[in-house]
């Protein structure tokens, strides 16, 4: 497809970026640290780190994971906690050793947690250990998986009396850490303290290099690990940075991320502002607003990145209406569809448009975006960035004129390499002209602005995470009292959607709550069903026995 979106662009947004200008992201964080050595660089519940204590620490790490445990190039390390200032310095440390970052979620149930362990031959982990205990199940459970464990508390990088107090009160007050054990677990900052006294072996690391096992769901409902090179991740960061560099000065910023790093959106969209040397504010839990706004009154931010829901959720609180929001500059919102009200109620509470962009993990993750200079709401996904070509195909791959709806096609330098060790799954995504097929149903008007219409996968997206309905409808199956199970997504006007299950029970005496319970047992709360429907009549099915989730979505309950 002809890049008609070019001549729309804003002004100063040129068609390419530079790709190569950076080898590897290592290159990235260590021109930031010598620039912006003296600034911070990131700070978390009120402490704060240096770019130049970041460098050391990272240093550190990397030296730790090189010489102590023994690692080498391309081995992959898994990191599993929530925000906090031990995330960056833990991800770059990983890095900067010439190693693989699997990102896990923190909430992960057992059985999500030991396949994404085990298929990602993960050989370390570094776990909050207020999640300690879940891995304690998967070690227990998994005798042959052996993994070097470092476990850290929530305020290890604070000074030294706000870190005592922090984790006294975590532990002991709030109650948060479970009991766990966990034979040979080293203790983050220790690993600190030994990789100060260590070399740092220099590992050549290049574009081609992975950087990432960054997972994702799939139609099968088993998680699949995109492989994210540090070319697509460098390409990514300068094609989000040119898209919104216009409003931004480098060592100027103050970016709010509230959305976990783990997720690629934020961990992608922290590079950004991680290159040009900004304030980055880490919100360890969004959900606890009054903490969350206390944050937004302390600094003078100047960008936030968010969902749907996030932005909602702030809005609907009146002690936002005390936040300063006059330094605000660039607040960009993806995950999922950004609702008109929510946009206009943003700008009109802000002063400034909040900008929709679409992307996937599989994408690094940017591939849309609206530009900076919209003066209200548009409805779409924007443009492609620079350097990106995106089409609309047909089943068979071909593409389509303006205005026809089909499936998304994405190519360009962000686009992954494949998924991890599995090339069944990676030949199905790409289409002979190696377009990444996105699975979303939209179209391009004659402007070059995409707008998404449905998805042709299952796919369900609460609050900007995805789900995916075999995966549900495999844990709850496992209830002996289930015959038959269907896995939907239903609007909720708090989240966009929500997991609806249609059962068909082989105990009548099965109750909502008792399988509520199950399904708590076994997966993450986001991925919980909120409405559970029984039917005594079998689910509607294909001639080969598929249940056809589309019409149970179309038809009214009985």
């Amino acid at each position: 497809m002809e890049k008609i979106w070019l001549k729309n662009y804003p002004p100063g947004i040129a068609a390419e970026v530079d790709v190569h200008e950076f080898d590897s992201l290592r290159e990235v964080l260590r021109r930031s640290c010598e620039r912006f050595a003296d600034l911070p660089a990131y700070s978390n519940m009120g402490a704060s780190m240096s770019y130049a204590e970041l460098d050391q620490h990272s240093r550190d790490f990397a030296a730790y994971l090189q010489n102590t445990l023994g690692l080498l190039k391309g081995d992959r390390v898994a990191i599993m906690m929530p925000n906090l200032l031990q995330y960056p310095v833990a991800l770059f440390g990983v890095l900067r050793a010439g190693l693989v970052v699997v990102n896990v979620n923190p909430q992960y149930t057992v059985p999500e947690l030991a396949h994404q362990l085990k298929d990602s031959g993960a050989v370390a982990i570094v776990v909050l250990e207020n999640f300690a205990h879940t891995l304690q199940e998967v070690l227990a459970q998994n005798p042959a998986l052996k993994l070097s464990v470092l476990t850290t508390e929530v305020g290890d990088l604070f000074p030294m009396i706000k870190e005592l107090i922090t984790n006294v009160v975590v532990k002991y007050v709030k109650h948060m850490v479970p009991a766990w054990h966990i034979e040979g677990a080293t203790e983050f900052n220790a690993a600190l303290r030994t990789g100060r006294d260590l070399m740092l072996h220099h590992v050549p690391l290049s574009q081609d290099d992975i950087a990432f096992l960054q997972y994702t769901g799939g139609t099968t409902g088993v998680a699949k690990g995109a492989v994210l090179t540090h070319g697509n991740m460098v390409a990514n960061l300068q094609q989000l940075g040119a898209w919104i560099a216009h409003d931004l000065l480098d060592g100027k910023e103050v970016f709010v991320c509230p959305l976990p790093l783990y997720h690629v959106f934020a961990l992608s969209s922290s590079l950004v502002f991680m290159k040009i040397g900004a304030h980055s504010i880490l919100i360890t839990n969004p959900r606890d607003l009054p903490a969350f706004i206390h944050d937004l009154k302390k600094y003078p931010f100047t960008a936030i990145v968010g969902v749907n829901t996030l932005y909602r959720a702030l809005l609907d609180a009146p002690e936002f209406a005390e936040v300063d929001t006059r330094s605000l500059k660039v607040v960009i919102a993806g995950g999922m569809a950004v609702q008109r009200v929510v946009a206009e109620r943003w700008k009109k509470a802000t002063g400034k448009p909040i900008i929709e962009a679409y992307g996937l993990t599989e994408t690094s993750p940017g591939v849309t975006a609206n530009p900076l200079n919209i003066v209200d709401w548009t409805g779409t996904i924007g443009m492609p960035f620079p350097s990106t070509e995106a089409t609309i195909l047909d089943d068979d791959g071909h593409e389509l004129p303006l205005g026809e709806i089909g499936e998304i096609g994405i190519r360009g330098p962000q686009v992954m390499k494949s998924y991890w060790n599995r090339p069944d799954e990676t030949a199905k995504v790409f289409t002979q002209e190696g377009w990444l097929r996105t699975g979303d149903m939209g179209f391009v008007d004659e402007r070059g602005y995409f707008k998404i219409t449905d998805r042709k996968k299952d796919m369900i997206i609460v609050s900007g995470f995805k789900v995916f309905p075999n995966q549900i409808e495999d844990a709850v199956a496992l209830h002996p009292g289930v015959a038959e199970v269907a896995a939907i997504g239903v609007p909720d006007e708090k989240s966009g959607e929500v997991v609806k299950i249609v059962v068909v029970r082989s105990d009548l005496a099965l109750s909502e709550q008792v399988l509520l319970a199950h399904c708590r047992q076994h997966l993450t709360d986001y991925k919980v069903p909120k409405i559970i429907e029984f039917r005594t009549e079998p689910l509607p099915k294909t001639n080969l026995g598929k249940i056809l989730r589309r019409q149970l979505r179309n038809l009214p309950a009985p």
